[in-house]
């Protein structure tokens, strides 16, 4: 804006020999009134309701708002100037105006696309941003119910178990209650955490592997290895329902102590879990809900966005499932 007004102040006093007293008051007048008209343009642009057609609602009134300057710059040059000795420069004046509105025209077509242009960007970031939160509210609101789907299975067999041992074992029911009891307790504290230390999830699965030790007594042998997990972490709730799974695969149809081994490690910035359960494709338990490893499954690309983090295996023997967790932490210290 100053380069075009030091232009136009040159022309006139250089090409077209006026005074430097009519240059300058052509000078600031057309400078102010130019101002007034952009500042119109876009407060004009802003105030228009939506962004349907507001392109072509802005050249029209880049249009509109060039004539009216340009009528307003004339009256303003002329009242301010007019004496008989400057009619020749209102004479000019008024012959130049073709020129000045093509001038001011390309001004405010370009102030007036340029608003209409950030208009339009302003209501894609508040489109995008609502989008974006509505995907993070139906993320959030599906795993809380992944989340909560994982617990009444578990809790039916309890209850059931619970029941049954009332009659025959007061005592041992009395003590199921009570694990059951501290096992839910620590659900609820653990229920709006993303991801936890790998060592309270292991004490949340002692919890679990207590209670289910109560239902099938020396039969359930648990065993845990462990390598360089010290600052692991884990989204909680996953471990629980693969175990479940192991547990009911493995102890369905035989009689005697069946071990399960758990295996974790983590290298090269991920957390590997392995479940190995004993499976025998003879003897298999009814088919439940399938929910518990699809329900991990989801989860895990809910939250990692992967769909190669869960794994399973099976021979004749045995029955493997590999649970991979990426570990942030130890990736942004690597980055270091």
């Amino acid at each position: 804006m100053l380069i075009v007004l030091a232009a136009h102040l040159f022309i006139l006093h250089n090409v077209f020999g006026f005074s430097w007293e009519l240059v300058l008051a052509d000078g600031i007048i057309s400078t102010v009134v130019i101002s007034i008209s952009i500042w119109g343009i876009v407060m004009l642009i802003r105030a228009y309701p939506t962004t349907a057609a507001v392109t072509l609602y802005a050249l029209f009134i880049g249009l509109f708002m060039s004539a009216a300057t340009v009528a307003a710059e004339y009256e303003a040059i002329k009242w301010w100037v007019s004496t008989p000795a400057t009619k020749y420069y209102t004479d000019w004046l008024l012959q130049t105006l073709p020129v000045r509105f093509l001038v001011i025209w390309i001004f405010s077509t370009w102030a007036a696309t340029i608003s209409a242009f950030r208009k339009n960007m302003a209501a894609l970031d508040v489109r995008f941003q609502q989008q974006t939160d509505a995907a993070a509210l139906l993320r959030e609101a599906e795993l809380f119910k992944l989340r909560q789907q994982l617990q009444p299975h578990f809790l039916y067999n309890s209850l059931n178990s619970i029941n049954a041992l009332i009659l025959i074992s007061p005592e041992r029911a009395q003590n199921m209650v009570g694990k059951l009891s501290e096992f839910l307790r620590s659900s609820v504290k653990r229920e709006s955490d993303d991801t936890i230390p790998i060592s309270e999830e292991l004490v949340y699965i002692q919890s679990y592997l207590d209670i289910e030790s109560v239902r099938f007594g020396d039969r359930l042998v648990v065993s845990f290895t462990h390598e360089s997990t010290e600052h692991a972490t884990i989204p909680p709730f996953l471990l629980q329902p693969i175990l479940e799974n192991a547990i009911k695969f493995g102890l369905y149809g035989k009689t005697g102590k069946v071990q399960i081994d758990i295996r974790m490690a983590v290298a090269a910035g991920m957390l590997t879990l392995t479940i190995v359960n004993p499976y025998d494709p003879d003897m298999q338990p009814p088919r439940g809900t399938g929910f518990g490893l699809s329900g991990i499954r989801r989860r895990l690309y809910l939250v990692y966005g992967r769909t190669d983090l869960l794994d399973t295996q099976k021979d004749n023997t045995t029955f493997t499932t590999t649970l991979k967790i990426p570990q942030q932490h130890v990736q942004s210290n690597t980055d270091r």
